[in-house]
């Protein structure tokens, strides 16, 4: 399965609970997250979506924590069958 697959059901669920799922993009900033997702209730995460089995790249991580340590939730999705739990979670 690819990305872009992975990426697309995330898109779509999201939409079905009433969200969006912007795709990310920070001139300047490289590494962030590819995508956000805004749930109804303010419900905010940042979602960074691999082909399955691969991981982000160090600098990636380097944003990861950096969004972590200003309280946002940040996942690693590579599986459409996480998609549930994820989402879950926020």
């Amino acid at each position: 399965m690819r990305e872009k697959t992975i990426e697309r059901k995330l898109a779509v669920t999201v939409k079905k609970m009433g969200g969006i799922c912007p795709k990310f993009v920070s001139p300047g900033l490289d590494g962030m997250p590819d995508r956000l997702v805004l749930l109804p209730g303010g419900r905010l995460a940042f979602v960074e979506v691999k082909a399955p089995g691969k991981k982000p790249q160090p600098l990636q991580m380097v944003r990861h924590e950096m969004l972590k340590r200003l309280g946002f939730a940040v996942y690693v999705l590579d599986d459409v069958e996480k998609i549930g739990e994820m989402l879950d979670g926020i």
